[in-house]
C-alpha cells in the first residue's frame, strides 16, 4: 500500500485527503507519524522572491518588491498550521499520568486532559465536517484514549486539514455557510475556530500549573524559559518540530532543558511575601 505523501504526489492533495482507510478496529492503516505539518506544508507554502545580500531582487532595472501571498488569505492558513503545533506543544507538557487530573479533584466541573482532548478532537472535526466541508477521517478519535494516541490523531488529521485548506480559493473564504443558526463567511467560521483552540488550549496550561508542571513556550517567554520578554527571557519550545516531538513522545521524551526563571522577577506583580522563584 502506498502511504500517503506518495499518493499526494500522484494526484494532488485534495484527493490525498479524502483516502483515509482503516480497517475493522477503526485503527488507521497508515504510519501517523507521516503525517507532519513539515511534510506537507513545505510543499505547499507560497514562497517569495530568492532574497539576495542587495535585497529584492531587479528585473530589468526595476525594483520587484517581495512577492505578495498567492491569496489574501493565506495569513489564515498559516495561523492555523502555527495553532497546531501549540496544541500538540502543550500536550507533550503533560505526563500520562495526568489524563484524568481536574483543576479540583473533588469537582467534576473543571475539564481533565482527556476531555480537553477528546473535545479539541472531537469539535474542530465537527466544525471543519459541517461547516466548512472539510472531512478527512471517520475516526477523529483514537480507540485507545492515551495521550500519545490523541497526539498522533490529531497530527494527522490537522495536516490532512490544513492541506485541503491551501487548495481553496478567495471566493470560497468569502462564501456564506450555516453556522448553527447564522450565515456567517468561512473567514468568519475559521476565525471563531482560530480562538476556540486557542480558548481551550489556554484552559490546559492553567492546568499544567495546577497539577505543578514546568511550561515550556507555546508564544514566548514563561517563567520557567526565564520570566518576563521586557527582561530580554528567552523562548523555549520542548522540541525543534512536530516530527521530533511525535519521535519524542513516543519514547525518551528528550525535551530542551529549561533555564529557569532567573535573578529578575518573573510575572509582572510578583507576590512579596512569597519565594521568588517556582
Amino acid at each position: 500500500m502506498k502511504d500517503a505523501l506518495e499518493v499526494e504526489k500522484e494526484t494532488g492533495y485534495e484527493k490525498a485527503y479524502q483516502q483515509e482507510p482503516h480497517d475493522a478496529e477503526g485503527q488507521c492503516e497508515r504510519n501517523l507519524r507521516l503525517f507532519t505539518l513539515e511534510s506537507i506544508w513545505e510543499t505547499l507554502r507560497p514562497q517569495p522572491w530568492p532574497a539576495t545580500r542587495q535585497g529584492p531582487r531587479r528585473v530589468r532595472d526595476k525594483m520587484v518588491a517581495w512577492s505578495e501571498p498567492k491569496m489574501r488569505y493565506q495569513f489564515l492558513i498559516d495561523t492555523y498550521q502555527t495553532e497546531i503545533v501549540k496544541v500538540l506543544g502543550v500536550w507533550s507538557m503533560f505526563d500520562d499520568a495526568d489524563l484524568r487530573r481536574r483543576p479540583r479533584p473533588t469537582d467534576p466541573r473543571g475539564r481533565s486532559l482527556l476531555e480537553h482532548m477528546v473535545h479539541q478532537c472531537f469539535s474542530e472535526d465537527f466544525w471543519f465536517k459541517t461547516m466548512l466541508g472539510i472531512q478527512v477521517t471517520d475516526a477523529p478519535l483514537p480507540e485507545n484514549e492515551t495521550r500519545l494516541g490523541f497526539m498522533q490523531y490529531f497530527a494527522r488529521d490537522s495536516a490532512l486539514r490544513l492541506a485541503a485548506l491551501v487548495t481553496k480559493t478567495e471566493d470560497w473564504w468569502e462564501g456564506e455557510i450555516s453556522f448553527f443558526e447564522e450565515r456567517r463567511t468561512r473567514l468568519w467560521v475559521m476565525t471563531r475556530r482560530l480562538t476556540h483552540t486557542s480558548h481551550h488550549r489556554g484552559q490546559q496550561t492553567t492546568l499544567l500549573r495546577i497539577v505543578n508542571h514546568s511550561l515550556h513556550s507555546t508564544y514566548g517567554p514563561t517563567a520557567d524559559t526565564g520570566g518576563l520578554m521586557i527582561n530580554h527571557a528567552p523562548t523555549v519550545y520542548a522540541y525543534g518540530s512536530q516530527s521530533d516531538m511525535l519521535t519524542e513522545e513516543e519514547g525518551a521524551r528528550r525535551k530542551t532543558p529549561l533555564p529557569g526563571p532567573g535573578e529578575k522577577p518573573f510575572t509582572e506583580r510578583p507576590d512579596r511575601s512569597g519565594p521568588r522563584r517556582a
